[in-house]
């Protein structure tokens, strides 16, 4: 559903160190590395940025929330043994989280900055089927324009010895034409 998000943090530097050694426990890793602003996490493409706040206060997240996906609930449980490692608080241990899904299996950590981060895997039974697209049909092409010199040809009065060019009308910010 999103391409990316950023989170404020008041030092790159110690957030990076944090985020290096949770991520590698869900498999993400520091992809992109923009010191001392802002560094981006991911499985290859930058998904995940930890960065100044814009106007250089301090940030907090409180109410921000970010929810990662583990490959199993090992990968979810060491997520929050290294984050508490790192410096990151409690929030919730891992374990089944009936109220959010039947087989929800989830641990939830504030880092170092105040951001709530979730680390979740979910069955695959859960995630909803797409039925298969289907192929739209390819549109009949249509033929090109004639060029302009054509047009103009076209629309100069008959009998007439000089070229003269007809001005296109004018389109208005409705689309009627003057």
């Amino acid at each position: 559903m999103f391409h990316h998000i950023s989170i404020g943090v008041t030092d790159v530097v110690r957030a990076a160190r944090f985020y290096d050694e949770v991520f590698e426990s869900l498999g993400y890793k520091r992809v992109m590395n923009f010191l001392p602003q802002a560094v981006a996490y991911g499985a290859g493409i930058p998904h995940f940025w930890v960065q100044l706040p814009r106007d250089g206060t301090s940030s907090s997240g409180n109410g921000a929330h970010v929810a990662f996906a583990a490959k199993n609930k090992a990968a979810v449980d060491a997520f929050h043994a290294r984050a508490l490692e790192m410096g990151g608080k409690d929030n919730g241990a891992p374990g089944p989280r009936p109220n959010y899904g039947q087989e929800y299996y989830g641990a939830f950590i504030i880092d170092p900055d105040g951001n709530h981060i979730e680390a979740v895997v979910t069955p695959k039974a859960a995630v909803a089927k797409k039925a298969p697209a289907k192929k739209a049909k390819a549109a009949p092409a249509k033929k090109a324009k004639a060029p302009a010199k054509k047009i103009a040809a076209k629309a100069k009065p008959a009998g007439r010895k000089t070229a003269t060019r007809r001005a296109a009308p004018r389109v208005r910010a409705r689309g009627r034409r003057r």
